[in-house]
């Protein structure tokens, strides 16, 4: 699995504030405290429900789209999507606020993709003309984003974007 990092405390934020809920009961010999105890968390489930309610929003949400939380890290499994579709996907549960890495498997013969963060200042033409060679294929990096991009003036800082691949 290939993990991306992502900026913590960007994005957009979708896990609103957890209801006062009881502290959880030190684990005992008979729990055991591993990953399928982990899901068991009501507040694991209620992020893994925003994490889908999202991707529901974005329409990424196919029915062989599987996420796990495990702590600030989401690993997605997907056996359906194509790879332009898992890197929509790794973007769209990474730049959430409070997510810190996104685990996910690639096909192993396919190039890494290439994503770009979004620094302060930046714009879509100067992230076109640094990847692309071409200020004015900005539409490019646009659409390559969609849907989580609603309009080309409406990127933030600490924002992960997926660079196209150039077209010949």
């Amino acid at each position: 699995m290939a993990i991306w990092d992502f900026v913590k405390d960007a994005g957009k934020a979708v896990f609103g504030k957890a209801e006062a809920a009881p502290a959880p009961a030190a684990p005992t010999a008979a729990a055991p405290a591993d990953a399928k105890a982990a899901t068991a968390d009501p507040e694991v489930q209620r992020k893994v429900a925003a994490l889908k309610a999202e991707l529901k929003a974005l329409n990424l949400d196919g029915d062989d789209v599987h996420l796990r939380l495990r702590g600030d890290t989401v690993i997605v499994e997907s056996k359906g999507a194509d790879r332009e579709a898992l890197e929509k996907l790794i973007l769209a549960v990474g730049n959430i606020q409070g997510i810190a890495k996104v685990e996910a498997d690639l096909p192993p013969e396919a190039p890494q993709p290439v994503f770009h963060t979004v620094a302060k200042g930046e714009t879509l033409s100067a992230i076109a003309k640094a990847h692309l060679g071409d200020a004015s294929k900005y539409n490019a990096i646009f659409e390559a984003n969609r849907p989580m991009l609603s309009d080309p003036d409406k990127i933030y800082p600490g924002q992960m974007l997926r660079i196209p691949p150039q077209q010949g």
